[in-house]
């Protein structure tokens, strides 16, 4: 497939460019830095604002499909703006885990262990799944990690499932980075969570 990736620098974005990569789709990489973008065969880097949305149309025009990585502060509506005017079909979005339930109707984000200070970027994580969810053009997916993510090295096995933050055997909640890009592209190439949220954990 032809994929862009938004956000390609950051941690997540490198790796689901890197992984992307090494399963023969063409990547289209977009950051505002793009020396840090990683490289190789197939990774084309391109300097790019996601905030524009006609500007980003320009970017993403012919791709099969976008996968956002970026934070955000860029909102949904820009996104599926820039995807409908560009006639591209699909958006997976590495999104955040604090709207994740830990008990029926209790989010991550409403439990007393959840940090003040990652309040306000995790609302805008909330506010765009909602925004999403609301959309019925555009073929969407969600992607929340668990409720840390971080560089560990790559196992290649994990569990997933749907809005229920998944845990450990000692109530632990961890993924890596190299295996959530797994299982983003293996959303990409077989779609199971159509306009719809999924997660994944060890």
């Amino acid at each position: 497939m032809k994929v862009t990736v938004l956000g390609a620098s950051g941690r997540a974005g490198s790796e689901i460019t890197r992984e992307l990569a090494t399963r023969g789709h063409t990547v289209t990489a977009v950051a505002r830095k793009p020396e840090a973008i990683p490289t190789g065969a197939g990774i084309t880097a391109v300097k790019g604002d996601a905030s524009d949305a006609s500007a980003l149309a320009d970017l993403i025009r012919g791709s099969d499909a976008v996968i956002s990585a970026l934070h955000f502060d860029v909102p949904a509506a820009t996104l599926l703006s820039a995807l409908k005017s560009a006639g591209v079909p699909r958006l997976l979005v590495t999104g955040g885990a604090a709207s994740l339930e830990v008990a029926p109707g209790v989010r991550l984000i409403d439990t007393p262990e959840f940090p003040e200070e990652w309040k306000v970027f995790a609302m805008g994580g909330i506010a765009f799944l909602d925004a999403l969810r609301a959309e019925t053009d555009i073929d969407w997916t969600f992607f929340s990690p668990a409720a840390v993510i971080e560089e560990t090295p790559r196992l290649g096995t994990f569990r997933t499932g749907t809005d229920q933050l998944i845990v450990d055997d000692k109530g632990e909640s961890h993924i890596g980075f190299s295996d959530y890009a797994i299982a983003m592209v293996d959303e990409l190439e077989q779609p199971k969570h159509s306009r719809a949220r999924f997660t994944a954990a060890y």
